[in-house]
């Protein structure tokens, strides 16, 4: 029996050493593969310490993901693309302007997708237009195109107009909050209202109810990504997805996913039992819903959802930064302030109202958002996934041709390219003359990818520049904007964030303007020198004198 025994021990004890070697040789030859990847195939590729090293000073926040971007495109500044692998995935890393037009437009049937950036058990995560790949892209991507045109959106500009001039003249009705005011906490309160309207047809004024849910679920909302502990989750769901679902983490908190299921599902009972039709992207969806069938339907709630959560998400967070960027350069650049606000007042109607029409001639104002796109884009970097193989041309004179099989990841570095002085000289000043009529020609084609290119470029791009444009419209036509003791010079951006924010916030003074501009004082003084006129004729001539007079002094006004 005790020999039967020591038998048996010994051969469980074998087992469990052939498993572990079987175990090791599996890793090694992960490792080797995922790591001498570009090697096998001689391209040139950063050395995995350097990848392994940077990628985790960006976790441990010891270095921003703009400088971040931009070490990776210095690493080897004279070749079109290079080899690099993240969490041991094998990824190419582009930086010819052409190339990067084949992989979005030319070459799109091989690069039609996102890569997962988590596999998470939230549907707002996975199911979102951002997230969806295929098939089903296309599909989402055909129903919401119809919210965004040109006729909806001048639909819609009377809605933001009217949040836009309840949320400044809040600001001119509380001059304490102006100087100096911290433009991130009231940009998202904007925007936030912008959302709700357009989106959710919820009327919403963050200014004047500071604690609305909508605004405290977009703050919420986007804590997800930022923060030590959230860093190491998504890390967490990016190395070990199945693991993280089988234990149950998500991207988003529940409480949010929640909220805006309860508010879609609210909305769409609403619209169905009073028959209310706005043209927006949940009426789209509601549309498509139908169109489907009870029996086959291909557009759940949980899709109305997330889409509708992906539309109030960007428009929280990117849309707000947006505008922090604009009005601080603005602030810290008066000479450009004032040439803005002088296009804003030539164009304003008789009721010193901007319409949809005179926004669209606002050519200056153009090159300004342009040019805050280009210094500060709302994605630091893009991707596509190689969906078929593909063959790169040679990375450089020297080199040859590379295969890249399906499901390598192609990373587009925006902010690095919109800072390479070779497209852009001296890329840290503000300078919206790059994009005037003259200049703009000049630009390399596809060195400008604020929104994207091509068939998935982001389809709210023309939402966040007109309700962009129509706040700082109303900011420039009641304040002046300018430097504080709490303004930083030049914006130290936020090692925590996965975007583009300023460690020290956006802080800036709005000045009261005066009554009178000089877009009112000219007929305000007609007036009253037409009315010294009657006063002088009526005293002292008779009435055909005074009728003679008037009418000259009207040909003269006019």
């Amino acid at each position: 029996m005790e020999l039967f025994s020591s038998k048996l021990l010994l051969l469980f004890e074998l087992l469990l050493v052939t498993l572990i070697i079987i175990g090791i040789l599996k890793i090694v030859s992960v490792v080797r593969r995922v790591y001498f990847h570009w090697w096998d195939k001689d391209v040139l590729y950063l050395p995995n310490l350097y990848s392994f090293v940077m990628t985790w000073k960006v976790f441990l926040r010891r270095i921003s993901l703009p400088d971040f971007t931009l070490f990776m495109y210095n690493y080897f500044p004279d070749v079109k693309y290079y080899g690099t692998v993240d969490f041991g995935i094998p990824q190419v890393f582009l930086r010819d302007p052409e190339l990067i037009k084949d992989i979005m437009v030319k070459e799109f049937e091989h690069f039609h997708d996102h890569r997962a950036f988590v596999e998470s058990l939230d549907y707002i995560f996975n199911n979102n237009i951002f997230a969806l790949r295929g098939d089903r892209w296309r599909e989402m991507r055909n129903m919401l195109s119809p919210s965004f045109t040109a006729s909806k959106m001048k639909i819609m500009f009377e809605l933001i107009s009217k949040c836009s001039g309840e949320f400044v003249n809040y600001l001119v009705d509380h001059p304490e909050l102006c100087d100096p005011i911290e433009t991130k906490q009231i940009f998202r309160r904007y925007t936030t209202d912008v959302i709700a309207t357009t989106a959710f047809g919820i009327s919403v004024n963050s200014m004047k109810d500071q604690n609305n849910e909508f605004y405290l679920k977009g703050i919420e909302s986007t804590k997800t990504f930022s923060g030590l502990l959230s860093m190491f989750k998504f890390m967490f769901m990016i190395t070990l997805p199945r693991v993280a679902k089988l234990v149950g983490v998500t991207g988003f908190p529940r409480s949010v996913s929640d909220f805006f299921k309860r508010i879609v599902e609210k909305t769409i009972r609403t619209r169905e039992e009073q028959g209310i039709v706005r043209p927006d992207m949940i009426h789209l969806l509601m549309q498509a819903r139908e169109k489907d069938g009870a029996g086959n339907e291909k557009i759940s709630l949980d899709d109305i959802v997330s889409q509708a959560f992906i539309f109030f998400f960007a428009g929280f967070e990117t849309s707000s930064l947006l505008m922090c960027f604009v009005t601080y350069e603005l602030a810290i650049n008066q000479n450009i302030q004032d040439r803005l606000r002088e296009e804003v007042l030539q164009h304003l109607g008789e009721r010193n109202e901007i319409s949809y029409e005179s926004l669209s001639k606002m050519t200056y104002m153009d090159m300004v958002l342009s040019e805050t796109l280009r210094k500060y884009p709302a994605m630091l970097f893009t991707d596509r996934i190689c969906t078929k193989n593909f063959e790169l041309p040679p990375l450089k004179p020297g080199y040859k041709s590379v295969i890249v099989e399906c499901n390598t990841t192609m990373m587009i570095p925006i902010y690095a390219i919109h800072h390479d002085p070779k497209y852009y000289p001296n890329p840290d000043k503000f300078d919206p003359e790059r994009f005037s009529e003259e200049n703009k020609d000049k630009i390399v084609p596809y060195t400008y990818l604020p929104f994207g290119q091509g068939p998935r470029k982001c389809i709210g791009n023309r939402f966040a520049l007109m309700e962009t444009k129509i706040l700082v419209a109303h900011l420039l036509q009641k304040f002046i904007l300018k430097r504080t003791e709490k303004t930083v010079e030049p914006i130290v951006f936020d090692t925590r964030a996965f975007n583009l924010q300023s460690k020290d916030g956006f802080w800036i003074g709005l000045e009261k303007r005066e009554a009178y501009t000089s877009h009112t004082i000219v007929p305000f003084l007609q007036y009253i020198m037409m009315n010294i006129m009657m006063v002088i004729v009526v005293t002292f001539a008779d009435s055909r004198q005074y009728l003679f007079i008037l009418v000259g002094f009207n040909d003269l006004r006019n």
